[in-house]
């Protein structure tokens, strides 16, 4: 099944306890898709500037990631740096230069409005709308949201989030969206507001899906080798989106399956700086890591 990625492809300059990476490949966009490249050949929609190297364009060919949405306009590609505190579950943002993302609104290839399953990054409400008045039957929409969305675009989420099948958000931001004090009516609270299925990230304490067959939850992939936490949401949910593509079962049937397989994904984009872990794994390494992960959960 098709399966298409709207969102951000910056640099980042990452600081943590473990090291350093100057203006290494980064955004949603570039950490969903690749991970997702491992599973199937994802459409990638964004935008860069005349300052994006060809060796990262190689970077996406490489994974077979068609390029017909990547847009490159006059101006600087996104730029973000961060620096992660001692627990590496905290960071101080440093640096933020938006450049030609700025103003990006989004123009999808008339080859990709036919895309089945759409993953819509983290941007404003209204233009993850624009992005789905494009597609023409999208069999699964699954958007992410933060709480810059939630405080100053709450009226134009809500409208969104009947579109959706699924949401992902953050613990805090599921509080925050809810009103709710407690993570499970958190959870139920944003599933009534429209989408089908909900999944809270809670970072080095795993995840929550809420949906028609209850609540589910998984543990963190136990990694002892956390470099860059960079990522790892985007790498999660590409982990997700690439396996329901893949899979033709029951939605509700496979939702808990590709959760597995998101936390795998992440636990191996943290253990390198930016996107370089996932760049030199395989599928048949996901692929064991999924199984050592299935043998510590079974009791």
């Amino acid at each position: 099944m098709s399966l298409l990625v709207v969102g951000s492809i910056a640099f980042d300059t990452i600081q943590t306890p473990r090291g350093r990476a100057e203006r290494v490949l980064g955004g949603s966009a570039s950490y969903f898709s690749v991970v997702a490249s491992h599973f199937t050949s994802p459409r990638l929609v964004g935008v860069v500037g005349e300052d994006f190297p060809e060796e990262h364009i190689a970077t996406f060919k490489n994974h077979n990631i068609p390029l017909e949405g990547l847009e490159r306009k006059p101006g600087n590609t996104f730029f973000w740096e961060g620096e992660y505190h001692a627990d590496l579950n905290s960071r101080t943002t440093k640096a933020i230069q938006l450049g030609v993302f700025e103003h990006f609104t989004p123009v999808l290839p008339a080859s990709y409005r036919d895309s089945k399953y759409v993953f819509l990054a983290n941007s404003s409400p209204e233009t993850q709308a624009g992005v789905l008045d494009q597609m023409d039957n999208p069999e699964l929409v699954v958007a992410d949201t933060m709480d810059f969305w939630i405080q100053s675009q709450k009226d134009a989420l809500l409208k969104l989030l009947p579109r959706l099948d699924g949401l992902m958000l953050n613990d805090s931001e599921a509080l925050l969206l809810s009103g709710e004090t407690n993570l499970v009516r958190a959870g139920h609270a944003v599933r009534a507001m429209g989408p089908k299925f909900v999944i809270l990230k809670k970072g080095e304490h795993g995840a929550m899906l809420f949906s028609d067959d209850g609540v589910f939850v998984v543990p963190a992939y136990p990694t002892a080798k956390v470099e860059d936490p960079t990522g790892a949401g985007d790498s999660f949910a590409g982990g997700i989106m690439a396996c329901l593509a893949v899979d033709g079962t029951h939605l509700h049937g496979r939702l808990r399956r590709a959760m597995a397989y998101g936390t795998v994904v992440a636990s191996l984009t943290v253990e390198d700086f930016g996107l370089r872990r996932l760049i030199n794994t395989s599928r048949a390494e996901i692929d064991h890591r999924l199984q050592a992960y299935r043998e510590m959960l079974s009791f």
